[in-house]
């Protein structure tokens, strides 16, 4: 029990980690136009289609770290629960919680922690991710065990 809750545990740091480094270096790849419409603090077509992909990958590694720390797949499966369950709370929230910035004009440039804070995603990316996570996850946990055959 001890080794699944310290695998979970273990990768969501990962996940945390991981999406935190790759979505700052998104933001500073692509710049503030290409990441937000025109004016506003909606986020693009392309930065969906970027973060989503980004997301994946980060739930496949802590997976992947979930999977290395308990052999048994307890801890991927954990983590895959967890990470759907938390992300549908967050999708729930976000649903409910108004944003002050919603129609607040954006300026040229805005610095990283601003546009994360004002930053809008569309309701229904925020209601995919948790699949898309506990998805990569799963993968992730797979990916460390040797093929079979």
């Amino acid at each position: 029990m001890l080794r699944t809750t310290g695998a979970v545990i273990a990768g969501y740091v990962v996940v945390f980690i991981l999406v935190f480094t790759m979505f700052t270096a998104a933001f500073l790849a692509l710049g503030t136009n290409a990441t937000y419409q025109p004016g506003t603090y909606d986020v693009s077509m392309l930065w969906i289609v970027i973060s989503t992909i980004l997301g994946f990958v980060a739930a496949v590694g802590g997976g992947f770290v979930a999977g290395l720390i308990d052999k048994t797949g307890r801890g991927v499966t954990g983590l895959a629960g967890f990470m759907f369950l938390a992300g549908i709370l967050l999708a729930i929230a976000a649903l409910m919680m108004p944003n002050p910035a919603a129609n607040e004009p954006r300026p040229e440039n805005v610095a990283n922690l601003e546009a994360m804070a004002k930053s809008q995603t569309p309701h229904w990316i925020n209601f995919l991710n948790p699949f898309i996570g506990a998805a990569g996850a799963i993968v992730g946990g797979r990916l460390r065990r040797p093929a079979q055959g």
